[in-house]
C-alpha cells in the first residue's frame, strides 16, 4: 500500500486563525522555524470525535512556547474551540491532532525577536502507533548512542521540535538493526525513554518503576496511567533506573499519546513477557479514553 505524503492530502487545515486547503498550508523556506528549530508542538489522539486531556495538551503546548522564549498569540480556550473546528470539518472521529507553533520569516538570524509567531492545526485519521501484531507480542527496542541532555543545555521539559532531532536517529539506526523503537539513556547513563514515548518497569517487588522525568518530558499519557495503575492498587516508584536494574524486571511497557500502552518484548539482549499487569493497564486505559464522562472532563483538567 503506497505511503500519503503529508503534504498531499484531501481536508483542510487551521492556520492563523482560519481554515486552509490542506495543500496550501505552507511555510516560506526562509522561515526561523526550520532553519533553527524555534517550534514547539503536540501530539493528541482523539477518540469518538474528542480530543484527550485537550487542554493538558494545550497548556503545555504554551508552556513549551514560553520556554522557547516566545508567546502563543492564541489562548487555551481559541486554540481548544481551533481543534473541534478542524476536527469537524475533516470529520475526523478517531485519529491524530498534531498542532505546532513556530517563528516566522521576518528574520533570519540567530536573533529572531520581531518574528510573527505562527500556529498550525492538523487532524488526521491514524490507527495504533505500532501494528496490532507488534503490540500484541511486545516490541523491540534497540538501545540508542545518543543520550538525552542535562537540563542545563536544553529545554527539556518543552516539546519543542529541536529535542526530537537525536530521537529520529536513534529510531532509523535502531529499525535498519532490526528493532520497533529505542531506548534512549540520559547524559548520567541512566534509563530515560523512548524516542517518542515512557518506560515503565514492574519489578519482582511488585511494584511499576519508572524513571523520574527530570531531563525528558513527564508525558500526559505516563501520568495518566500512573494514576490508573494507583487505582488498580498499584504503587508507582520514580527513581534513578540503571541499565543493569532492567534485567530484574518482569515486565515492561510504554506509555504515550501515540503508542498509548504497549508492551515491550525486547530491550538490546533482554527479553520480557508481556503479562497481566501490562494487559491490566492497556485494558484500563482504553476503558479511559473511551468513557463518555472521560473525554467531556478532559477539557476542564488542568496540566500539573
Amino acid at each position: 500500500m503506497a505511503m500519503i505524503p503529508f503534504d498531499d492530502r484531501d481536508g483542510v487545515i487551521w492556520y492563523n486563525g482560519e481554515l486552509v486547503e490542506w495543500r496550501e498550508a505552507k511555510l516560506h523556506v526562509l522561515s526561523h522555524g526550520l532553519h533553527y528549530a524555534s517550534s514547539v508542538f503536540e501530539g493528541e489522539r482523539v477518540y469518538n470525535g474528542t480530543v484527550f486531556k485537550l487542554t493538558e495538551h494545550t497548556e503545555r503546548l504554551h508552556e513549551s512556547a514560553r520556554q522557547m522564549g516566545f508567546q502563543i498569540p492564541y489562548s487555551v480556550e481559541e486554540i481548544n474551540a481551533a481543534h473541534d473546528v478542524v476536527l469537524k470539518a475533516n470529520g475526523i472521529a478517531d485519529g491524530y491532532v498534531r498542532p505546532v507553533a513556530w517563528r516566522g520569516s521576518e528574520m533570519m538570524g540567530v536573533s529572531a525577536q520581531n518574528n510573527r509567531i505562527n500556529l498550525a492545526i492538523a487532524a488526521w485519521q491514524w490507527p495504533s502507533y505500532f501494528s496490532p501484531e507488534a503490540r500484541m507480542a511486545g516490541i523491540h527496542l534497540a538501545i540508542s548512542d545518543w543520550r538525552r541532555p542535562d537540563p542545563r543545555c536544553a529545554p527539556v521539559q518543552a516539546k519543542a521540535a529541536g529535542l526530537y532531532m537525536i530521537c529520529t536517529l536513534s529510531k532509523h539506526k535502531a529499525e535498519q538493526e532490526g528493532y520497533h523503537d529505542a531506548l534512549m539513556l540520559d547524559w548520567r547513563g541512566q534509563v530515560a525513554e523512548a524516542t517518542g514515548a515512557n518506560i515503565f518497569f514492574l519489578m519482582p517487588d511488585g511494584k511499576l518503576h519508572t524513571p523520574t522525568p527530570d531531563c525528558f518530558l513527564d508525558g500526559i499519557t505516563r501520568r495518566t496511567v500512573i494514576g490508573l495503575a494507583r487505582e488498580a492498587g498499584l504503587e508507582v516508584v520514580e527513581r534513578a533506573i540503571m541499565p543493569e536494574d532492567m534485567a530484574q524486571a518482569r515486565e515492561v511497557f510504554l506509555t504515550g499519546t501515540a503508542a498509548e500502552v504497549t508492551p515491550v518484548g525486547r530491550i538490546a539482549d533482554l527479553a520480557f513477557t508481556p503479562g497481566e499487569v501490562t494487559r491490566t493497564l492497556i485494558d484500563a486505559y482504553d476503558r479511559a479514553v473511551n468513557r463518555p464522562h472521560d473525554l467531556t472532563a478532559a477539557a476542564s483538567v488542568s496540566a500539573a
